[in-house]
């Protein structure tokens, strides 16, 4: 391995070549002086990344030792010398190791960086855009409603039914499909503790990933799109079916997963496993669901088709609205084909609830 020695009298490991190391100086070089800051330093510690996880003290002990010079600030081959000092990660522990991570993201150089771009190893970029800035407030705005709601319905009511007020004006009923707003109201209303629980907890573990990488207004549009697609979906199957819960939702953000996956796939560092483990999840609830249904008549009427139609939906929009950290020409194919299919679906299904009114008729 290559080594210099500036002028402080550091003996500093060039892992990469002076170009790379002097744009990541220059990146966090806030008013652009040729030295780092104190605060440029915080500001660079304590960054999107992190969510502010790193303590002030360990800022100030991490300012101290780099500033070899004691004057203030952090030089070039000061900076190039906190990186590679072996005694401040043995220091800081873990800390300095994930802020360094995050300061400079690892990227291959030379005969590997050669190799990943001519294959599908994957970089773990994706994994790098996660940020809490701006905050995830979607799913936790959605299921804090949902909750209120749940209760005042049996405050209301005084027992766990669907006919509390909030339920009878919200529940999707299919002889009053007329009130259109109940496509997309029934999510707020859920059949008992259990089904909230679960809805609720797929919100919040799986939505706001999604959120601290794409943003929650993208989320957002996933999750409201699966519930329209579920109530649709199933006034079209089951025309008799009263509908409540999120699953609809629930199921596009589950499905969102896969689609990010797909068009992020090199990006990604465990892509594969990921994959597998929604594919997995969405197929025995669905697959419980319809053998419940129709082999072993259980009558339950559980909307499975709301899970499906919101599945699909979640994967189709997904792909549409979610970003896309680099874009591949199969991509744009695959981009062009999700919208047609989605336009095509839900045109097709609204069209439907419209003009098929005798398909309702008791």
């Amino acid at each position: 391995m290559a080594t210099s020695q500036g002028e402080t009298g550091v003996t500093i490991p060039l892992q990469y070549n002076d170009s790379h190391w002097k744009s990541i100086f220059e990146k966090y070089d806030l008013d652009g002086d040729g030295k780092i800051s104190y605060q440029e330093l915080k500001a660079m510690i304590r960054g999107s990344a992190y969510c502010n996880d790193i303590p002030a003290g360990v800022v100030r002990m991490v300012m101290r030792k780099a500033d070899l010079d004691d004057s203030g600030y952090l030089e070039y081959t000061e900076f190039i010398a906190m990186i590679h000092r072996k005694d401040m990660q043995g220091v800081f522990g873990h800390l300095v190791q994930k802020y360094v991570h995050t300061m400079v993201p690892q990227r291959p150089t030379g005969l590997m960086q050669s190799v990943r771009q001519s294959s599908d190893i994957p970089d773990g970029q994706y994994e790098e855009e996660y940020t809490c800035r701006p905050p995830a407030i979607a799913m936790v705005i959605i299921s804090i409603i949902e909750i209120i709601l749940f209760m005042y319905d049996v405050i209301a009511h005084k027992s766990l039914s669907v006919e509390g007020p909030a339920a009878t004006l919200f529940i999707y009923n299919p002889h009053k499909r007329y009130q259109a707003w109940r496509y997309l109201t029934y999510m707020f209303v859920h059949v008992g503790i259990f089904h909230l629980v679960v809805n609720l907890l797929v919100q919040i573990m799986l939505g706001i990933p999604l959120e601290m990488v794409h943003k929650w207004w993208r989320v957002l549009i996933i999750y409201i799109a699966g519930v329209i697609a579920g109530s649709l979906g199933t006034s079209i199957s089951d025309p008799t079916v009263y509908l409540a819960g999120a699953s609809g939702g629930v199921y596009a953000i589950i499905t969102a997963h896969v689609a990010t996956i797909i068009m992020n796939w090199s990006q990604m560092e465990f892509a594969v496993l990921q994959l597998l483990v929604f594919l997995v999840i969405t197929s025995v609830d669905v697959g419980q669901a319809i053998y419940n249904r129709y082999v072993a008549d259980t009558n339950d009427q559980v909307g499975y088709v709301a899970h499906l139609a919101g599945a699909v939906a979640g994967l189709l929009v997904g792909i549409n609205v979610l970003r896309n950290l680099e874009v591949k020409t199969w991509e744009k194919a695959v981009w062009w084909a999700s919208i047609v299919t989605y336009s095509v679906l839900m045109t097709a299904a609204i069209l439907w609830n419209i003009l098929y009114t005798s398909y309702y008729e008791d």
